[in-house]
């Protein structure tokens, strides 16, 4: 029997698979394995998953470019692989895309790019001109309506794109590896865009991707998916803080705080039986459940004892959550100390003596 449901759902995977024939009369390819889950009106939802996890296939059913081979997929409560040609039209209506690689037409301008479709959809001139000088303003690009794409940046094409995807006044939004093509810093552009859509227009947006960076930048909620499968789902910063699946540590991996080579060479499991004054390095870690004003916002190193110093690490501030991981050294003499009152201190949510140094390292 099939799942009801959500109420608070606005597009609803259940038990959604998808398998491909076999190359050459081989084994079907399973894309992806019963996968179930919902995103919420005006949301900003990642799904994120290294290549071939089937985040692609898993996008694309929802304006139904991929009918599943099993379970379905609602948008609004109407299973999409339902509909006829001319409601599925309506649909991709409702449902903007852009892609990795903009698939701007190079023989026409940026005005005639994002005015296409409602051309194609018999829209009168003058509203089309009123309509794409409204999309160029939001995205800042009214000064481009006649250039060429060859003229372009990446991150401007990629403005385009947006722009062309949201012609119809779509619900929603769907974004397939949208920054992959572009440098860090036109990445954080054009997400901080797609924020200010969501924030302004009220789009639900549904973005895939495999960085991890871009998850924590600007959604709301976060899909693990690994070999067709959902490993973990929920808010960012409950999954950035305290991952379950090994998939998900291994995407976080690059950006955690790990032990620098040359400390790590240095570390010792006891103090220097020489009588050297030794330093202990402590692993102090935050997983969320503290708010930015707490914690170490609050206390400085001298409060945590004299010759107390920060080795490593860093924290970042994730919808009004601190996560991370700070290495800290203090004078072996003031162990055994209390951790638990050293957590209370600086609110973490772990710590850990990983070892000793002498501390003339």
């Amino acid at each position: 029997m099939a799942s009801t449901v959500p109420p608070a759902s606005w597009i609803f995977f259940d038990q959604v698979a998808k398998q491909y024939p076999g190359h050459g009369g081989g084994a079907p390819v399973h894309a992806l394995h019963g996968v179930s889950f919902a995103v919420a009106r005006g949301e900003v939802f990642g799904i994120i998953g290294r290549s071939g996890a089937g985040k692609s296939t898993l996008l694309r059913t929802i304006n139904a470019l991929e009918l599943p081979t099993g379970g379905r997929v609602t948008v609004d409560g109407t299973d999409v692989a339902t509909l006829g040609e001319d409601a599925l039209v309506v649909l991709r209506r409702r449902i903007g895309m852009i892609f990795q690689h903009f698939n701007l037409l190079s023989a026409k301008t940026v005005r005639d790019n994002v005015g296409l479709p409602l051309k194609v959809a018999g829209v009168r001139p003058a509203r089309i001109r009123e309509r794409v000088g409204e999309l160029l303003e939001l995205v800042g690009l009214a000064d481009k309506a006649e250039a060429y794409p060859a003229q372009l940046s990446g991150g401007q094409k990629q403005r385009v794109g947006i722009a062309r995807a949201l012609v119809h006044e779509p619900q929603v939004l769907l974004c397939d590896e949208a920054t992959s093509a572009l440098d860090p810093e036109t990445t954080q552009s054009i997400l901080a865009l797609l924020a200010d859509i969501n924030r302004t227009l009220g789009l639900t947006i549904v973005l895939i991707t495999h960085d991890m960076a871009v998850i924590r930048e600007v959604c709301d909620r976060v899909l693990v998916l690994d070999g067709g499968r959902l490993q973990e789902i929920g808010e960012v910063w409950r999954v950035f803080g305290a991952p379950q699946a090994e998939a998900t540590r291994a995407l976080l991996r690059p950006l955690q705080h790990d032990l620098p080579p040359d400390l790590a060479a240095a570390l010792q499991p006891a103090p220097p039986a020489d009588g050297r004054a030794a330093q202990a390095v402590l692993s102090v870690g935050f997983a969320g459940g503290a708010r930015p004003q707490q914690g170490l916002a609050l206390v400085t190193l001298a409060q945590l004892g004299p010759g107390a110093t920060l080795l490593h690490g860093g924290l970042d501030r994730i919808r009004g959550h601190a996560q991370g991981r700070l290495l800290l050294g203090l004078p072996a003499a003031q162990l055994p100390l209390s951790t638990d009152g050293l957590r209370a201190t600086l609110a973490a949510d772990h710590i850990e003596i990983l070892g000793y140094v002498a501390a003339s390292d």
